[in-house]
Formats: C-alpha cells, structure tokens, sequence
C-alpha cells in the first residue's frame, strides 16, 4: 500500500506547501505550517460553489436594497452585541475558553427563539439526552429546539435544507468533519471546508447559522485564520472563570458596531444580562484613596465608567518598573515622559503600577488623561474627588485631545452621579449638561494644575 502524502498547511490562509518551513511563503506568517494528510481531488459536483446568485453588472443606484427584519434572541446584551438581533442568512463565530458559557447561552436563545421560529441545535458534543438535562437545569422552556446529533458534513447539509429552520446552531464547528477530505476534524483542512460549504448553505436558505469555535491555548480562535473571514460576524466570551461575570465582544460584524460589548452574569439560572455595566468596573471603597482615577470609555456604543488604578512606589532597582493591566504599557512608558517634560513630574526613580478594575481592557487613547491623574494623586498621595471622572488623549508635545463621543460620556457620567469631569478642550458641551460641572482643559500642565486645585496643595 502506497504511505500516504502530507502536505503542510498553513493555520492563518490556509495556503499549502509540500515541505515543512518556518516561514509560509503566501502570507509570510512564522511557524504557522501544521503537516496533514494531502486530499485526493473529489469527483462530482464542484464543491467551490458560488454563494451569491449569479447577475448582470449593473449600478449600485439601479440595486434595490431592502432592509430584512432581524430575528431577535430573547438575550438583550446578546442582541446588543449582534447589533439589534440575527439577521436572516447572516453567519456568526463565536469563540471562547471551554466552560465559559457559549453553548449555554445559545441554548437560552434558541428557546426563545423556538417559541415563534424553527430552530436546530446541531452537536457534535452532547448527546441528545444531555441536553433537556442542561436546559431543565437553566429553567428553559427548550422543548421545540430540534436537536440533530451528527458530525457528518453531509447529513448535517441535508437536514438544514430539509427542515429549513430560521436560525441553526453548530456545536462545534471543530467536530465536523467532510467525507470528501481524509485529514481529521478539527484539522485546518476540515474546518475551512465545512464552514465554506455551511455558510453557502445559510446563504442559499436564509438560514441564520451559528458557529461555536474553540480557542487555543494562546487564547486565538482555533482553525485557519480563513474561518474568521468567511462569516459575518465575528463574536469572542471572555470572563475570568473565577468570576461569574462574562464578557462578549464583536471583533467584526458587517451588520452593526465593531467592539460592541456585552456583559453577562453567570448564575444558577444561566446567563444573566448586566444593565448597568458601569458598576462592575468601579471599585467600593471606604474612603477617599489616593491613585484612584474614574474615567469613561466607549465600547461600541455603549458608554462605559471604569476605574483606574495607579500605584507609584520608590524603585529599588536601577530600572525602575513600569507595569500596566488592561492597558498598553508602552503607552504608559510614553506618558510618563510627556508628564516629566511638560509638566515637571519626574518619575524615573519610581515604580509605577496601573490596573484597570474588572478585568475590563482598554484600547482606545481617551484613557491618557485618567492615567496621568491617578499617577500625579499616588505620587503626590493626595485623593481624587470621589464625583470627579476624566477622559481625554494625551499627545507628545502636551496638548490634550479630543475624543469621539464627548457628549455621550458626560451624559452617562450624570446619571451615575458624577458631577465634576475634567476634559478636553474640544469636547466642552455647547450646553450645560445638568448636574455635572465641566473643566475643560488644552495641555497636561493646566490639567495638573486644575487637579492642585481640587485637591488642594
């Protein structure tokens, strides 16, 4: 019997080469080539088929466009995420560590779904009496969810044409596999194949699919990077397994906002959605401490109040540390330097600590401002107001920045009761917001300055 061929494939295009290397030659990605078995060509039918009707070019002008009505899943932070519901045909990833609560909250969706719409369930995990058991555990009423046990690509193809139901749910997209092909499932072959030819089969049928992906161990969606381009929506469960909070953010969606958070709470009874994100992410203290900082990030389109945390301690080494949770420690780096030239703070023989409370990570400038703040009250050992948030990018020569959504923050700030803000110049409201007071600042110098005045010398 002839040995089998193997070909390396590589986990970020999915491109192929016959000789293992470091590097992959088509999109030049390091240590990327996994060894799989070579596929013999498939005989038939073109499996490469389109997934949009065939046409004529003609005018985007002359295209009638129709707005479908989104099927909503009876979770309102999930739908938050989605951008307002599932949309008919779309394709949604969702990825996260094992335990977090993907398939318990899909299995919550599906129940509400079921109750006006045909809904599939498809594992290729559980079998069918483990799930009535989980759902009579979360309190769901989930008896009109169809359940199909099946890993086979095929069969799976056929009860989606044959049952036609309005929003389908794979668990998991690594189990299934394709008789076509003779890699294993969850081989990047195998994922990039079934997942090609079940988005071509939600898109011919109006069938909201719905993939649950796994994670590595570095915490990245497994399977080729391809996977991720191919289905419209883009979502990844976050949380510390420790906590029963659970976070869910959109990496891409084509039908809604980008970075669009939603926040969950674990409990007997399944997931739980947080309307009041903002408390999770404010620390309760007995009084006023020093290096504590209240600022407002935008997630999405959700306006969100989170603390910052600075600690600034004599150095006894020769390099002092510069260490930062939930934010860029470069950037942390930079504004130290910004905050010793232009305003005269040195902090070159000081460890300085930063933390963002909650475990939530932010990536947007508009934390700049905060950081500094909460550096100057730890290093000077003076508290910050308790009312008092901040916001606002920091450029290198001093200046203070805009930020989008100046007006939003201050309105969210208002209704927790915040009623000092210190902000950027630019983002001063055209009328007064009531209930906060506003202390527009242009350099790092005046918002030091204007902090020596609230807190006193």
């Amino acid at each position: 019997m002839a040995k089998a061929k193997s070909v390396y494939s590589c986990t970020e295009c999915g491109g192929q080469v016959l000789k293992w290397q470091g590097q992959c030659p088509h999109c030049q990605a390091w240590n990327t080539l996994v060894e799989s078995v070579a596929e013999a060509a498939p005989t038939g039918s073109n499996r490469y088929g389109r997934i949009a009707e065939a046409g004529k070019p003609q005018r985007l002008s002359e295209v009638e466009a129709h707005e479908e009505s989104r099927i909503p899943s009876g979770v309102e932070e999930f739908d938050r995420v989605l951008g307002g519901g599932l949309v008919p045909g779309g394709v949604v990833l969702i990825g996260g560590e094992p335990g977090i609560g993907k398939s318990t909250l899909l299995l919550q969706a599906l129940a509400a779904i079921g109750k006006t719409r045909k809904v599939l369930y498809v594992t290729g995990e559980e079998s069918p009496p483990q799930i009535p058991l989980r759902a009579r555990r979360l309190g769901v009423d989930a008896g009109n969810v169809i359940i199909f046990p099946d890993t086979d690509l095929g069969r799976i193809e056929s009860v989606i044409k044959s049952e036609q139901p309005k929003v389908a749910v794979i668990d998991s997209i690594q189990t299934l596999y394709c008789s076509d092909l003779q890699s294993a499932p969850g081989s990047v072959a195998q994922v990039r194949e079934c997942a090609a030819r079940l988005t071509r089969v939600a898109k011919s049928t109006e069938t909201t699919t719905v993939f649950i992906g796994h994670v590595t161990k570095e915490g990245a969606l497994a399977g080729p990077r391809v996977l991720e381009h191919m289905v419209d929506t883009v979502l990844y469960f976050d949380g510390d397994t420790h906590s029963r909070y659970r976070l869910i953010r959109a990496f891409k969606n084509r039908y809604g906002a980008v970075n669009e958070l939603g926040v969950f709470a674990m409990e007997e009874k399944g997931l739980k959605g947080v309307a009041n994100p903002s408390a999770l992410f404010l620390s309760q203290h007995d009084g006023d401490v020093a290096g504590s900082c209240v600022m407002v990030t935008q997630e999405g389109t959700r306006p969100m109040l989170v603390e910052i945390q600075a600690l600034v301690d004599e150095a006894h080494a020769p390099n002092p540390r510069r260490l930062s949770v939930g934010l860029e420690q470069n950037r942390l780096a930079l504004l130290l330097a910004v905050l010793h030239r232009h305003a005269g703070i040195a902090c070159f023989d000081q460890d300085v600590f930063i933390n963002a409370v909650g475990g939530v990570k932010i990536s947007e400038p508009a934390a700049d401002l905060a950081v500094l703040m909460a550096v100057v009250s730890s290093l000077k050992g003076k508290p910050l107001p308790a009312k008092l948030v901040v916001f606002g990018e920091v450029g290198l020569a001093g200046e203070v920045r805009p930020v989008q959504r100046g007006q939003e923050r201050l309105r969210e700030a208002a209704k927790l009761g915040f009623s000092h803000a210190l902000i950027p110049h630019a983002n001063r409201p055209k009328q007064a917001i009531a209930g906060i007071e506003v202390m527009p600042v242009r350099r790092v110098e005046e918002a030091v300055v204007r902090l020596r005045d609230l807190v006193g010398k």
